[in-house]
């Protein structure tokens, strides 16, 4: 669905009010000209959706920029590339950072100039320099060395869990290792409550970080890799998760969760603890759980030839321009705007998320999480691979299912992986 935002009111005024960061005030192009069209991954009803609506509608009024927002929702995904090829006239669009560069990065203008300026969100400062280092530097390793989109809405893969639970559960500290993941379990259990449970969104990550918790991110890679599922990390696997089950520390439930089942059912009505998940959760069950006390920590270690706690996954949605754009600027101007100050600052607080900037606030139910994203050292990717193959996606599920269930035993399992 289109929305265009126009306001011209203000643009000469506020033009020289906000200094030479605008477009228009000596960038490409003509600010009474300008317009922009802007594609995005949201939905308008989604909390992400408005606030950029809001924010947009704001930019145009300080700016005299006018932008025509196109709300894709995920559809984006199929639409986007085409719309492309046929030459729409598309200025910004975002999504996954990984997709943003991967599928649509023949079309991507080179953003390095740009983020060494500042703005009149930045307080004089470049805005590299206002700006989630970790993330930044992310985009441009993914680049090749050149930052090609520019991240926001961060996010982290963690594992999500009820701190009122722990509590009651007298769980003073979250687990590093898998023996205090154990203890941890033990203690919920005795006041009837699962250590854990998972959808079937998430199986294939949950066996991927154990991979790297076992053998290391390379090695597990190699496992998608090369197709190989029969190293012994496979059935000590088996023998941890068939324990968990047996001992009442995975809920049965998580065998037949169709997500989002289990976050709904389980982790926000407090008939489970703890959930391997992405921080988006919170606001994805705020709904159901608006009273939540969030806690996160980083998945623990889980033998000594893996990876430990330093090694996480963590991203975030991207805005790219399209290198045919006729204003550059002014795009990169756009999303100064919604990834700085006071648009950056409500994006996060309305979506629960993570802030771009650094001076923005991040929310109560992630403070965590910002301790884990600033002490990552070692970057898994989704699902540390195990999602790139459909076929080795499904075969996760289909026998992970089993063996929570007792359909199948560690040994079977490891059997059943090596098909």
């Amino acid at each position: 669905m289109k929305k265009i935002l126009k306001r011209w009111a203000l643009a000469v005024g506020t033009c020289a009010a906000l200094g030479a960061g605008l477009a228009g005030c000596g960038g490409a192009g003509d600010e009474s000209e300008a317009k922009l069209v802007y594609w995005t991954m949201w939905n308008e009803a989604e909390p992400q959706g408005m606030v950029i609506a809001e924010a947009v509608e704001a930019f145009t009024e300080a700016t005299g920029i006018e932008v025509e927002v196109n709300f894709n929702g995920r559809e984006i995904r199929k639409t986007l590339q085409p719309a492309l090829d046929a030459g729409e006239p598309i200025d910004v669009f975002d999504e996954d950072i990984e997709r943003v560069l991967n599928s649509w990065g023949d079309y991507l203008l080179p953003l390095d100039e740009y983020v060494e300026q500042s703005y009149s969100t930045t307080d004089g400062q470049p805005y590299s320099a206002v700006v989630n280092q970790t993330l930044l530097n992310l985009a441009r390793e993914l680049g090749g060395g050149t930052i090609k989109n520019i991240p926001y809405q961060p996010s982290a893969f963690v594992t999500m869990y009820n701190k009122d639970l722990f509590a009651q559960a007298g769980i003073t500290q979250v687990p590093t290792n898998w023996d205090e993941m154990l203890d941890a379990c033990a203690k919920l259990k005795a006041i009837g409550v699962y250590g854990i449970t998972v959808d079937d969104a998430y199986m294939a990550a949950l066996f991927g970080y154990c991979m790297d918790r076992l053998v290391g991110k390379d090695a597990a890679a190699a496992m998608v890799a090369n197709n190989d599922f029969s190293g012994p990390q496979v059935l000590e696997f088996g023998q941890i998760w068939e324990n968990m089950a047996k001992n009442g520390y995975i809920s049965p439930k998580a065998a037949s969760n169709i997500y989002p089942s289990g976050q709904i059912e389980e982790i926000a009505t407090g008939k489970a603890a703890m959930y391997l998940n992405g921080t988006w959760l919170p606001n994805e069950i705020k709904g159901n759980a608006p009273d939540m006390n969030w806690g996160s920590f980083a998945w623990p270690a889980m033998g000594p030839n893996g990876d430990g706690v330093e090694a996480n996954n963590f991203g975030g949605q991207s805005f790219g321009i399209n290198k045919n754009t006729k204003y550059p600027q002014e795009a990169f101007q756009l999303i100064v705007w919604l990834t700085t100050g006071e648009w950056d600052a409500k994006l996060a607080a309305e979506s629960l998320g993570i802030p771009a900037a650094n001076a923005s606030e991040w929310p109560a139910a992630l403070q965590d999480a910002k301790a884990i994203v600033e002490s990552t050292t070692v970057r898994l990717p989704w699902a540390v691979g195990m999602e790139d193959n459909p076929e080795i996606n499904a075969k996760i599920k289909e026998n992970f299912a089993k063996l929570i269930i007792g359909e199948l035993d560690a040994a079977g399992f490891a059997e059943a992986m090596k098909q």
